[in-house]
């Protein structure tokens, strides 16, 4: 059974896009989305993303990190598929209900409004996500924001300088997040500018995240630090993110295509 899909990146950070919207695709498990995203065996990617026919909205998107897990939300995803869609949309995810529409920047994404109370990021227990009292090394009292998966945000003086990779699944997996967390370790550079570098979860060191960098975004603006709209700039490129006066996260961006193909499906089992 041969299977098309599409390679696509948003700023690097990239995805293997499969269309089920006409025709399901057999089970999916944990095995045959790391075979998929294995850069070396399989086709190789950051995200296994799944369109699927959704009743009240235009697709809904199923995303698999690099690790086989299933996660709630992916930005840069939702810009791809945002541009293979070509027209205004609605995409259902885990996460809750995104718009994407075709703008001068690229594609313009409504993430929804972001979360702040702990048991929404979630956390373990109680706590004050605006300043949580928590540190590892030299990272403390970071923010925590879920925009459709969780996120934690650090302000430090230079994001380059931070040893993400090996303090970033120290964090990820502390059992303080029950649902392990994205890290974000970021420099604001003025009113308007964010430097950024993202600890995926489940899938590691990333060029871009979409969500992250409307996490941190959102962070920078709840401590005053920044304007409420905002260019952060990651290892792949810049994204646009606008905080509302209705509380909703806008993020503009590119997406680009790849290329195109198909697999055996039996042989990634």
């Amino acid at each position: 059974m041969r299977i098309p899909f599409v390679k696509m990146h948003g700023l690097g950070n990239d995805f293997v896009v499969l269309d089920a919207r006409e025709a399901a695709l057999p089970a999916l498990d944990t095995a045959r989305v790391r075979a998929i995203a294995d850069r070396r065996e399989g086709i190789g990617c950051d995200q296994l993303i799944v369109l699927e026919a959704d009743d009240s909205a235009t697709c809904q998107m199923r995303i698999f990190n690099s690790d086989g897990g299933e996660v709630e939300a992916c930005g840069n995803a939702s810009r791809a598929v945002g541009m293979l869609l070509g027209e205004p949309a609605t995409i259902r995810t885990k996460g809750g209900m995104i718009a994407t529409r075709p703008d001068a920047g690229g594609i313009a994404v409504d993430m929804g409004e972001p979360r702040f109370d702990w048991d929404a990021i979630p956390l373990a227990y109680a706590m004050d996500t605006a300043s949580l009292p928590l540190g590892w090394d030299d990272l403390e009292h970071p923010l925590a924001v879920n925009v459709g998966n969780p996120h934690l945000v650090f302000f430090v003086p230079d994001c380059n300088a931070v040893p993400l990779e090996t303090i970033g699944p120290v964090i990820e997996t502390d059992p303080v997040f029950p649902q392990r967390i994205n890290v974000n370790v970021a420099t604001v550079g003025d009113k308007g500018t964010i430097r950024l570098r993202v600890w995926e979860r489940g899938a590691g060191l990333t060029r871009a995240c979409g969500t992250g960098a409307c996490a941190t975004a959102v962070a920078a603006m709840r401590r005053g630090l920044t304007d409420r709209a905002v260019t952060v700039h990651l290892p792949g490129g810049p994204l646009a993110i606008a905080w509302g006066a209705d509380n909703r996260i806008t993020m503009t961006g590119g997406a680009t295509e790849s290329f195109r193909g198909s697999f055996d499906w039996d042989s990634f089992g």
